[in-house]
C-alpha cells in the first residue's frame, strides 16, 4: 500500500474547502468571540487607576456593562460555534464512514483474504474520528487563537514595545519547538492506527471463535496475545504524550521565564499598577492561544495521521470501476465456458493450469477431487469473486472480464461451504437477496429448502432470532436456510459449494429433492465431496493438481475405471 502523506493542500480541497460557507460562519463567530474576550483585559487598567486608584465611580456602572455584555456575547457565540461546526463535523465523520464502507465492500474478494475484519472496523470508524478537528472548532479555534495572539500583541506593543520584544523571544522559541513536536508525533499517530486495528482485529476473532479457545482451554494464550497487543499500544501512546508533555513543559517553563521578566522590567518603566495589570492581562491572552493552539495541533496531527491510513485504503482500486467491465448484459441463457484459464494466489504457485470446458445452458457440472486440488477456486473464478491470471471465461459468448459485475452477479445464487448467517431472524436471513419478495415467494422457498420442518417447532417460527453467525441453530438448519436464500434469489447460474456438507442423512434427502427443483433450468455447478449427491450430473470434472484429469457422466466414468472409479469406490467402501 502507498505510504505517502495526505497534504495539507488534499484536505482543503477535498474537506475544507466544500465547507466554506460553514466555516466562514464559525471564523466570523469566532472573531466577535475574541473580539469580545479581549474587553475584560482592556478593562483592567481603567479599573484598577480610575475607579480603585482615583474614585471615578461614576464609570463603574459603564465599564461592568461592557463587560458584561462582553461576557454574554461569549457564550452565546460559543453556544453555536458547536451547534454549527461541531454538528457539522461529526456529520463529515459518518459520510466519510460510509464512504470508507461503500469502498470496501467494492475491492476484490482477494483483498479481504489478507485481512482482518476487525481491524477493517477499525479503520471505518476510528481512522476518520480526527476530522473533525478540521471541520469542527478546532481549526476555527486555532485560526481565531492567532487573531487573539495578534491584536494582543498590538496590545502590548501599545503600552510598552520592548517589554512585548522580552514576552515575544521565549514565544518563538516556543512555536519553534511545538512544529518540531508535531513532526515527529504525525508517524506515531499513524502506527497508533495501525496497532489498534490489530489489537481489534484479533479481539474480534477471540470472540468470534470463543467456543474453539474454551474446546481447547486456550484462554490463557489468547490473554497473553491480547496483552502483548495492549502494551504495544501503551508503549505508542506513552511515546506521544512524552513528546506533548515536553511541548507544554517547554511551554510553562518559558511562559514563567516571560512573567519574570516582566515583573522586573514593569519596574523598571515605571508602569502603573493598572498598566501593569492590562500588560500581564494580554500577555496572557496572547499565551493562552498559542498554548491552546499546540493542544489543537496534536489534535490536528493526529487528524491527518488517521486521513493518511483512510486515503491507503481509498487509494487500493475497485473490482470495476465502469472502465473495463462497459457490457451490461440482460437476462442471460446461462452457457459458460472456461478457455485455458490458468490462476495462481502466489507468483510460481499456479492452482489451475489451462483448464477448459463447457458448461451449457441449464446443465448441471459437478466438479470433484481431493482437497486443494483447485475445485473452489474454479467455483470462484465462475462467480466473478477471482479474475483468470491467462485464458478467458465467457457467458454467452461473451468475455466475462468485460461485462459488468453488477449486471452478471445479479443472476448469481451461491451457496458456499461457509454457510454464512447474518445477526437477525431466519426471514431476514432468507429474504437478503431480495428484501422486496412477497410473503408468497418467501414461502415456496421456505418449504422448497424444507427450512419449515425445524421453524414449526420453534415458538417463533420465521421471527426467531439466529444470533451472531446462526450460533443458534444446527448446522443442517443453517445450510438448509442458506438453500432457502438461494432459492428465493431465482438465479440463472447456481454454485452450490459443499451445500449438503452439514446436513445430517434425513435433512440430505429432503434438500436432494429441493436442489433438483432448484437446478432445473439453471447453469448449475456443484462442488461436492459425497460423490453418491453428483450421479445425475450432466457432466463431472475430476480436478486433480490444477487440471482436468477426467470428465465425463458417472456411468462414463465407472466404467473408465479410473481416478473417479478410484474416489467413487472409496467413498463407497467407508
Amino acid at each position: 500500500m502507498s505510504k505517502q502523506k495526505v497534504t495539507i493542500g488534499h484536505v482543503f480541497k477535498t474537506i475544507i474547502w466544500p465547507r466554506r460557507k460553514l466555516l466562514f460562519i464559525g471564523l466570523f463567530l469566532i472573531i466577535i468571540s475574541r473580539a469580545a474576550g479581549l474587553v475584560p483585559p482592556w478593562a483592567t487598567k481603567p479599573f484598577m487607576d480610575d475607579i480603585l486608584v482615583n474614585h471615578q465611580l461614576d464609570k463603574l456602572p459603564l465599564l461592568l456593562m461592557g463587560v458584561t455584555i462582553a461576557i454574554l456575547i461569549q457564550a452565546i457565540t460559543s453556544f453555536l460555534l458547536t451547534k454549527i461546526l461541531s454538528v457539522e463535523a461529526q456529520h463529515l465523520i459518518s459520510v466519510l464512514r460510509s464512504r470508507v464502507q461503500k469502498h470496501l465492500l467494492r475491492l476484490p474478494t482477494r483483498f479481504f483474504d489478507n485481512q482482518k475484519s476487525g481491524a477493517l472496523v477499525s479503520r471505518v470508524m476510528n481512522d476518520v474520528e480526527g476530522v473533525r478537528n478540521l471541520v469542527g472548532t478546532g481549526l476555527v479555534q486555532l485560526v481565531g487563537g492567532v487573531l487573539t495572539a495578534i491584536i494582543s500583541i498590538g496590545f502590548l506593543i501599545h503600552i510598552n514595545a520592548l517589554m512585548t520584544l522580552f514576552v515575544l523571544l521565549p514565544m518563538s522559541i516556543f512555536g519553534i519547538i511545538t512544529l518540531k513536536a508535531f513532526s515527529i508525533i504525525r508517524p506515531v499517530f499513524r502506527e497508533r492506527g495501525k496497532i489498534t486495528a490489530e489489537v481489534t482485529g484479533r479481539l474480534t476473532e477471540t470472540l468470534n471463535g470463543v467456543r474453539v479457545i474454551k474446546g481447547f482451554n486456550a484462554e490463557q494464550q489468547e490473554i497473553k496475545v491480547f496483552e502483548k497487543g495492549v502494551d504495544q499500544l501503551f508503549q505508542n501512546v506513552k511515546k506521544s504524550l512524552t513528546s506533548t508533555s515536553f511541548v507544554t513543559s517547554a511551554g510553562t517553563f518559558l511562559v514563567g521565564l516571560a512573567s519574570v521578566g516582566i515583573m522586573g522590567l514593569s519596574g523598571y518603566f515605571n508602569l502603573t499598577a493598572g498598566e501593569f495589570l492590562q500588560f500581564t492581562m494580554f500577555m496572557v491572552f496572547m499565551i493562552a492561544p498559542i498554548v491552546q493552539m499546540s493542544n489543537i495541533g496534536s489534535q490536528m496531527t493526529e487528524a491527518f495521521a488517521g486521513l493518511d491510513r483512510t486515503e491507503e485504503l481509498m487509494n487500493i482500486p475497485i473490482e470495476d470501476d465502469g472502465t473495463i467491465r462497459t457490457i451490461k448484459i440482460g437476462a442471460i441463457k446461462g452457457d459458460m465456458e472456461f478457455k485455458d484459464v490458468s490462476f495462481s494466489y502466489e507468483e510460481g504457485k499456479p492452482v489451475l493450469k489451462n483448464i477448459s470446458f463447457k458448461a451449457f445452458a441449464g446443465s448441471v457440472t459437478a466438479l470433484v477431487g481431493t482437497s486443494g486440488s483447485g475445485k473452489t477456486t474454479i467455483a470462484g473464478l465462475t462467480a466473478s469473486f477471482l479474475n483468470p491470471e491467462s485464458g478467458m471465461i465467457t457467458i454467452d459468448g461473451v468475455d466475462m472480464n468485460k461485462v459488468s459485475l453488477d449486471s452478471y452477479r445479479s443472476q448469481l445464487g451461491v451457496v458456499l461451504q461457509d454457510d454464512f448467517l447474518f445477526e437477525g431472524t431466519i426471514r431476514e436471513n432468507i429474504l437478503f437477496p431480495r428484501p422486496h419478495a412477497t410473503e408468497d415467494e418467501l414461502q415456496k422457498a421456505v418449504r422448497a429448502a424444507f427450512v419449515h420442518e425445524f421453524t414449526e417447532r420453534f415458538e417463533l417460527g420465521l421471527e426467531t432470532v439466529i444470533g451472531e453467525r446462526g450460533v443458534k441453530l444446527s448446522g443442517g438448519q443453517r445450510q438448509r436456510i442458506a438453500i432457502a436464500r438461494a432459492i428465493l434469489a431465482n438465479p440463472r447460474i447456481l454454485i452450490l459449494d459443499e451445500a449438503t456438507s452439514n446436513l445430517d442423512t434425513e435433512s440430505e434427502s429432503f434438500i436432494q429433492d429441493s436442489l433438483k427443483t432448484l437446478m432445473q433450468g439453471r447453469t448449475t455447478f456443484v462442488i461436492a465431496h459425497r460423490l453418491s449427491t453428483i450421479r445425475q450430473a450432466d457432466q463431472i470434472l475430476v480436478v486433480e493438481d490444477g487440471q482436468i484429469a477426467e470428465r465425463g457422466k458417472h456411468e462414463e466414468l465407472i466404467e473408465r475405471k479410473g481416478r473417479y472409479f478410484q474416489l467413487y469406490t472409496y467413498q463407497a467402501r467407508i
